[in-house]
């Protein structure tokens, strides 16, 4: 787990002279409005709503004596909450609108390091933005389902370090997931694809957690994030796919994707 968790990491080495190179800058420009929209909207809303759920939580302490205090920690926590619950929104919001815009930037990587494939899956834009939502519904879900608890953890002093680690974790699992999904949708269906990330965890979590961690970047990391998280995935969804003699090719593999 933790070997592959670096290689997807890893995988980001050389993702904008690749993308140059093959002239995808062109495909990431809705993309990138798309994001850039949902973060100034998730943003607003977060700013917004950070002090009301402050007073909600301050609300379960009863006593007078260190009342401003907890106040205060109620806040913050409220705004980890927001932020926590925004990101996941926004994550799964760009993965699945920006389906029909990444599955052809995954197919020109693929086709730059692999050549032909005899056996593949033809989409339409409608099918891969219908899988898109599909995927990421299914992941909102239980993204939620492991997040939520945690969050009410995080109430609890001390504890919140560890949550907060496991929170970030499995927003980059969920994040890897859907950038994977560009490449697998060609190559399996939805039910196939899900196993086949759940067996290579550790490699969505590692494009994740590059994924999150640009997020906290002002500006530049909403812009970049799509491009060079789409790119590190195709390259590493592809050479899993190698390794596990799952494609079937026209010509050998470039050395690009040499294990």
């Amino acid at each position: 787990m933790i070997k592959n968790i670096f290689k997807g990491i890893k995988a980001y080495g050389g993702t904008l002279q690749l993308i140059s190179k093959l002239g995808l800058w062109k495909y990431f420009g809705v993309p990138i409005i798309i994001s850039i929209i949902s973060a100034a909207l998730i943003g607003l809303l977060a700013w917004g709503l950070s002090g009301s759920i402050g007073g909600f939580i301050a609300k379960i302490w009863f006593w007078e004596w260190g009342a401003e205090t907890f106040r205060k920690v109620s806040d913050i926590l409220g705004a980890f909450t927001i932020l926590a619950l925004g990101l996941i929104a926004y994550k799964h919001i760009i993965l699945a609108l920006s389906a029909p815009f990444m599955s052809p930037v995954s197919e020109k990587i693929e086709r730059h390091l692999l050549g032909e494939i005899h056996q593949h899956r033809n989409t339409t834009n409608t099918a891969q933005l219908w899988r898109g939502v599909r995927i990421n519904i299914r992941n909102l879900v239980l993204e939620l389902l492991f997040t939520i608890p945690l969050l009410i953890l995080s109430f609890i002093p001390g504890v919140n370090i560890f949550t907060g680690i496991l929170i970030f974790l499995i927003q980059a699992y969920y994040a890897g997931f859907g950038n994977m999904d560009y490449t697998l949708e060609r190559h399996f269906k939805y039910d196939d694809s899900t196993k086949f990330v759940r067996n290579n965890s550790g490699i969505a979590i590692g494009n994740g957690i590059v994924f999150m961690a640009m997020l906290f970047i002002p500006v530049i990391g909403i812009i970049l994030v799509l491009p060079l998280s789409v790119t590190a995935s195709t390259t590493e969804t592809l050479r899993l796919l190698k390794e596990q003699n799952k494609l079937k090719l026209d010509r050998p593999l470039n050395k690009t994707l040499d294990v």
